[in-house]
């Protein structure tokens, strides 16, 4: 497993993170934000084991930022220097009404993309929805990779929002299998 703690006057935050079978230890204190992270290890076929502190209660904001710091800094240790993987993966994910798109590249370029995603509802279980896109983007940009994320369809935001979260989850599962990490430039950079 790939650890990384982030402490700062806000938060402390431990992820570490393996592959292996889709499991979630920990908790961050918001509910539906819980979920969502066990959503995205699950059909990711990663294994996290999260620790967060609480030292100064604003809002959520600042534990999911710096969750998505910590997670994606393992993330990025973890797939090193990318060689062995498929690299590509991407996915379209149905749940109920919501149909979700996501497609990934792990060349270290890190590049974020969401459309469609307008939630009708602030929060569920104490995960302001504004924060999906903002968490997304933290990983992203921390763990060094590519995701376009499009809601093609959807009127739940309970549903949109786990699609979303599925589809990241498969589709990162996906570029991470074994693979010749395809590329004219010979490097993943």
């Amino acid at each position: 497993m790939e650890c990384y703690e982030r402490a700062t006057g806000e938060t402390r935050v431990r992820a570490c993170l393996g592959r292996g079978r889709g499991s979630y230890r920990g908790a961050t204190g918001i509910p539906f934000f819980d979920h969502m992270l066990e959503t995205l290890v699950r059909y990711s076929s990663l294994d996290l084991e999260l620790e967060v502190e609480v030292l100064k209660s604003v809002d959520d904001h600042h534990v999911v930022e710096d969750v998505g710091i910590a997670l994606g800094r393992a993330l990025d240790s973890l797939l090193g220097d990318r060689r062995g993987v498929k690299r590509f993966g991407h996915v379209v994910v149905p749940m109920d009404e919501a149909l979700v798109l996501a497609a990934v590249d792990l060349a270290r370029r890190p590049y974020f993309v969401m459309r469609g995603y307008k939630p009708r509802r602030h929060e569920i279980g104490g995960l302001a929805l504004e924060n999906v896109p903002h968490f997304l983007r933290t990983l992203v940009h921390e763990a060094r990779f590519t995701l376009h994320v499009v809601i093609l369809h959807g009127e739940n935001d309970h549903h949109v929002t786990e699609a979303v979260f599925k589809a990241v989850g498969m589709s990162l599962g996906d570029a991470m299998k074994p693979g010749t990490s395809p590329s004219t430039k010979e490097t993943l950079l």
